[in-house]
């Protein structure tokens, strides 16, 4: 364990970099923000080097590159025709950031109020029905809260497990880790960030998270992921904008 203290981005970024434990030679594609990006060039930097990790656009890169910086030397590229037989095989790990989501993982990216006459317009459902229900799926929310944590989504963008969803692996935000690990796939409280209280992660859900009788804290950072992130991955900070300390 580090003696140097990680600031709440890098926890996060961490968080982010676990949940692709154990994928292998598989596309990360963590376009759902700068923290998921991170985590997924992270775990390719240290236990995870099978991973296939992007420049943010098409290009496969040799190595994890910073995050910002161009893409340098690049071992392949991804043209539509074969990035829609990655979806349609399983081959990527997807990372989505919701709008909405309710305890199953029904997420919604497309539109605040009815359908009608909505309040605000999203992104509109995009890849998210098939990403959920093909690929290995997890979850970015930099502001946890009731707004995104409802009872019940506006509009069903991503299924959840209810729905016929292929793995959602797990949710990282600002504030905690959740995982579907229960016998319904309701969401579950696996862990809490550093200063954070499970009381204060039942306050921002706006439904009855499923909490277990001891709830540990998320792993921090070694010393060597904090070079890796401050030296090599992230020197000009950017993770820090996402999520301030």
């Amino acid at each position: 364990m580090s003696t140097l203290t990680a600031t709440r981005a890098e926890v996060c970024a961490v968080a982010c970099a676990e949940l692709f434990r154990g994928d292998g030679e598989i596309v990360a594609a963590a376009v759902a923000g700068m923290t998921p990006a991170l985590g997924a060039r992270l775990a390719r930097s240290t236990f995870e080097p099978g991973l296939l990790t992007t420049d943010g656009g098409p290009y496969l890169t040799a190595e994890p590159v910073p995050l910002g910086a161009p893409a340098g030397d690049v071992e392949g590229w991804l043209p539509f025709r074969d990035h829609l037989w990655l979806v349609l095989n399983g081959r990527r790990h997807v990372w989505l950031g919701p709008s909405q989501m309710d305890r199953f993982g029904n997420c919604n990216i497309s539109h605040i109020g009815p359908a009608d006459r909505p309040k605000s317009q999203l992104l509109g459902s995009r890849g998210a029905p098939g990403n959920t229900r093909i690929n290995t799926t997890s979850f970015w929310v930099p502001r946890h809260s009731p707004r995104v944590f409802v009872e019940k989504v506006d509009f069903v963008s991503g299924v959840g497990t209810d729905r016929g969803a292929f793995e959602l692996r797990g949710v990282v935000t600002n504030l905690a880790v959740l995982d579907f690990a229960t016998p319904d796939g309701r969401l579950r409280l696996r862990s809490v960030h550093p200063g954070v209280s499970v009381e204060d992660v039942v306050a921002a859900t706006g439904f009855e998270l499923v909490i277990p009788d001891e709830v540990p804290g998320t792993r921090l950072p070694t010393a060597e992921e904090l070079r890796i992130m401050r030296e090599v991955l992230d020197p000009k900070g950017i993770r820090e904008r996402e999520v301030p300390s």
